[in-house]
Parts: structure tokens; sequence; C-alpha cells
């Protein structure tokens, strides 16, 4: 129903914000990633989900639309609800949780608070496949000395097949071991890697 919601932050605090949009005061609960991203600005534009249960519609934000898709991803496994989802999305980054899962390590996500061993590992094995399709922003990619070569790089290797985790994992390890290489070396190197 609603894709997005942008306008002036009337209210904000770790758990949800107020956003005035043309006079309506729209109440929306966030993850404490999209808190932190919001930092101190006055206008903000937020992805929005609704959800509707059969006492309440609420409203979940997010800052960006890989946050959105990934809460989407985890209130389809059976058993996580989305306070849960906001609530992972709190405690992990998307990249974390996308690797996490991607990487089959169920402990990561087991130490979310009130997310058991079971539920750990519905999430991994429901969402494994999944999770590579969602590409991340800049910002919640892990942080490399020359990100423009690795997305280059990434986009490549991606487009012929491989797995996002894999190649992010490779690329990490070329980089850090080759000095000053061309995005022609790392494809190359990557290849007999994966």
């Amino acid at each position: 129903m609603y894709s997005f919601i942008s306008g002036n932050i009337v209210e904000k605090n770790p758990a949800y914000v107020i956003i005035d949009n043309h006079g309506i005061g729209y109440m929306i609960n966030i993850s404490l990633n999209t808190f932190t991203a919001i930092g101190e600005q006055d206008n903000v534009k937020l992805y929005v989900h609704l959800a509707i249960r059969e006492d309440a519609h609420t409203l979940y934000g997010f800052y960006t639309e890989q946050e959105k898709a990934l809460f989407l991803q985890l209130t389809s496994v059976s058993g996580i609800g989305c306070n849960t989802a906001r609530l992972i999305l709190s405690s992990m980054t998307v990249n974390e949780a996308i690797c996490a899962i991607s990487g089959n390590d169920a402990k990561a996500i087991q130490r979310v608070k009130g997310i058991g061993a079971k539920t750990a590992q519905r999430i991994v094995v429901d969402l494994h496949d999944k999770v590579d399709k969602l590409s991340l922003t800049d910002d919640e990619k892990s942080p490399v000395t020359n990100n423009t070569l690795k997305e280059e790089s990434l986009s490549a290797l991606m487009v012929l097949g491989f797995s996002r985790v894999n190649i992010e994992k490779t690329l990490d390890k070329l980089i850090q071991k080759m000095q000053n290489p061309t995005v022609e070396d790392l494809i190359k190197e990557a290849l007999r890697l994966l």
C-alpha cells in the first residue's frame, strides 16, 4: 500500500519516528540501524511496510530499500513476526545479517536476544538462497581500501553466477594481498579462487 513516506521529523527515538507529511503525522517503528542512519536530519524519506493485524495497523520504516527487503524476507520465515525482524535488524547491520544467513552462521543470528537455536536455523535454511539477491548500499558494505575496484569486480563476478558472499570474501582477501590491483587483476585472481 505504501512504498515510502517523506517529511519533517516531529519526534524521534530509537524505537520510532513521527514524520509530518503535509499535516499528517505518521508514527513509524524503526530499527536502531535506521535510527543511526537518520542522525540529525530534520527531513527524511523512509521506505515503509504496513503490517495489518486484527488489532492494529502498524508502519515499519527503513532508511534503505535493502533493509526493507531483508525485513520482508525475515517476516516470511515461520515464527518471525515484525517485531522479531526489527529486533534482528537492530542487533545486526543488513550486511552482517546477510553474511550470517548466506554463510550458514546460525550462531551469529542466535546471539540476537530472544532468538533460539531452532529459529536461527530456520532463518538460515529458509533465506539462504534468497539473501544473495539483495544488493547492498555503499554504507552497508564492509570497509575496503578501494570500494570502486571491489564494486566493479563484484558486479562482474555476480553476472557470472557466483555467490555474493563468496565473492566478497575472496575480493577482500585479494585486495589486502595485492598491491594496486586493477579490476581485471582482481577478476582474474578471483576466478582462480572461486
